[in-house]
């Protein structure tokens, strides 16, 4: 039978017993994180989620004290009551390594099997075991450190947005479906059999609304769904730190939004960050980095090259420039010496998974040059070519050529990166900021074969561009604008349409029938006749933020329990089925495909 905590109150942290405790009587809690036996000497470091703290035993401690202390194993949760004291050898890994409680009291509070890893910082197991044992995984101090870091973060912009006068509203999380991007989640209604709430993929209608009710200036922490493909930095439950102004324009929500960075990263991290952040328009985003997200902490810029080969011989390059696409390279400098034959054979696989067909090289070794696609140029092309890109003994030159400048794109961009990584080019440790901004109102969905709109149809276009929305909706610019940090977009935002006129006239552009708008947004469209003033925001994911902060590689290591790529939970087994019952009440009948 376990002890009892009769009598004894938790007075200190294991990892805030200090030196500053010595001499004093304290009461301490938590998961035996290791045992020495070394039979008249027992020491137990206990663990919470401040850090570790040794309890000693030795020949003065009474016989069936020191003898319970023995029975202790991993996990085994304990109360000991003791004096702080210095310790005889210190542990220089620990921040109170110097001190040790010695106990005069010990409660075994309850007993623990041998857990399925060891709960350790250099844990080494699948993935897919810790996140089915989750809340063991959870006792590591690196997780519990990350979500200690999320709460921090969560409550530096409550703080922050607070004193810049900022109201939190919590918005609904049953509405109405409004299907225009990402699947929603459904939620099946009793009451009204046959109808079905959605979770929503943000509060964006409803903060738009809460403008037009007065309230200038929201914020909220809010939950948010989506129904899409899993990648390490996605989830289909997230969190989003979300916030809308009135009587604004792009630069004010930028300003604000800069000084919430400014203290996030000096309240949590202890980093002062330089602003007015760096402002990169969407096309120059493009056309030098190849991505609208670029990690800009290095170099490697992507360079044009379809005006030099628009007349070549070359059918590889002659036929992109003639397909309506181009011809774009990066010159790795130096690299010749790390990108071996072999290496620029793996690039080119690389890619390929980016829809290229392939990679053109020319590698500038001491030793001699070699090059995949010279020999099909004249000496004239294959010189400026090296002119244009700079080219030095010791360069590696790699080129892209396709008809559709998006694969051209997308595949340099995402080398430029790999080429970043494998080269050792990025500084460690540092936070690079930037605003990408003046994006495509609309992208053109091939699968739909219409315009589509790029982030959502209530953003507002261009004042310059709004004669395009109908005439050029594909050089039609919005008044988005996304926060980048280290290649990845951490957050975004746009200023909004508040003239009916205008909105339906996104509508019309988008594909909507008037009869469409009105099932859809008739709401909405009603609000905005009733004085709507002008208006902005944009949203953080808080998952993407905490990750760039602490470094991690997946936005599973900053979220409590999280799901995995078939958006399952593997800790609880949802989602699971439901019985007959509860579906009958529903109304809804299940049909499963057939298996082929």
């Amino acid at each position: 039978m376990a002890d009892t905590m009769t009598g004894l109150k938790r007075t200190s942290y294991c990892g805030e017993t200090t030196a500053a405790f010595t001499g004093k009587e304290v009461v301490v809690c938590g998961w035996v994180q290791k045992i020495r036996d070394k039979g008249m000497l027992v020491f137990i470091d206990l663990r919470d989620r401040t850090g570790i703290v040794q309890l000693a035993f030795d020949d003065q401690t009474p016989e069936e004290l020191r003898q319970k202390a023995q029975t202790a194993r991993a996990e085994f949760v304990l109360m000991a009551k003791g004096t702080v004291r210095p310790r005889e050898s210190v542990n220089k890994d620990l921040k109170n390594g110097d001190v040790e409680v010695y106990v005069s009291d010990l409660r075994i509070l309850s007993r623990a099997q041998t857990p399925p890893f060891e709960i350790t910082e250099t844990t080494n197991v699948k993935e897919d075991l810790r996140l089915k044992y989750r809340y063991l995984d959870l006792r590591r101090g690196e997780m519990q450190q990350s979500i200690m870091l999320r709460h921090r973060i969560v409550k530096a912009a409550r703080d922050y947005y607070d004193r810049n006068g900022f109201l939190e509203i919590e918005t609904p999380c049953l509405i109405k479906s409004t299907p225009e991007g990402a699947r929603d989640y459904l939620v099946p209604s009793r009451v009204q059999p046959g109808k079905f709430f959605a979770l929503p993929q943000s509060p964006q209608q409803y903060k738009q609304l809460l403008m037009l009710s007065g309230f200038d200036r929201y914020m909220q922490i809010a939950r948010c769904f989506r129904d899409e493909d899993l990648r390490a930095d996605r989830q289909p439950e997230f969190t989003q730190i979300d916030l809308e102004m009135s009587f604004v324009d792009e630069e004010d929500v930028m300003s604000v939004n800069e000084g919430f960075v400014k203290h996030v990263f000096r309240e949590v991290l202890g980093k002062e960050v330089q602003t007015p952040f760096r402002r990169v328009n969407y096309q120059e985003a493009m056309s030098r980095y190849g991505s609208d997200k670029p990690d800009t902490r290095f170099g490697l810029e992507l360079c044009d090259l379809t005006g030099l080969v628009k007349d070549t011989g070359f059918k590889v390059f002659r036929g992109a420039v003639d397909g309506g696409g181009s011809v774009r390279a990066i010159n790795a400098k130096g690299a010749a010496g790390k990108l071996s034959r072999k290496e620029v054979d793996k690039l080119a696989d690389f890619v390929k998974t980016y829809r290229a067909k392939g990679l053109a090289f020319t590698r500038l070794t001491p030793e001699g040059e070699s090059s995949s696609y010279e020999k099909f140029l004249t000496p004239d092309e294959a010189k400026a070519i090296r002119e244009r890109l700079g080219a030095e003994t010791g360069d590696v030159l790699l080129i892209v050529a396709d008809p559709k400048d998006q694969v051209v794109f997308d595949s340099l961009g995402a080398l430029r990166v790999r080429l970043a990584k494998q080269l050792d080019l990025i500084p460690p440790g540092s936070f690079d900021f930037l605003w990408v901004t003046q994006f495509p109102l609309f992208e053109y969905d091939e699968e739909e074969g219409r315009y589509a709109a790029k982030h959502h149809p209530f953003t507002s276009p261009m004042l310059e561009d709004l004669d395009k929305m109908e005439s050029d909706p594909a050089n039609c610019r919005a008044r988005a604008y996304d926060m980048v940090i280290n290649g990845c977009e951490v957050g975004g935002g746009s200023i909004r349409i508040t003239d009916p006129e205008v909105q339906e006239r996104m509508f019309q552009a988008l594909g909507f029938t008037p009869e469409r708008a009105r099932a859809q947004f008739g709401f909405l469209i009603d609000a905005f006749k009733y004085g709507a003033p002008p208006h902005g925001g944009m949203a953080y994911g808080l998952d993407r933020l905490v990750m760039l902060m602490l470094d991690r590689d997946s936005i599973r290591d900053v979220i409590a329990f999280p799901k995995v790529q078939n958006a399952s939970e593997l800790m609880t087994g949802c989602p699971d089925t439901v019985e007959d019952k509860s579906l009958q009440e529903l109304s809804i009948r299940i049909a499963l495909p057939e298996e082929e």
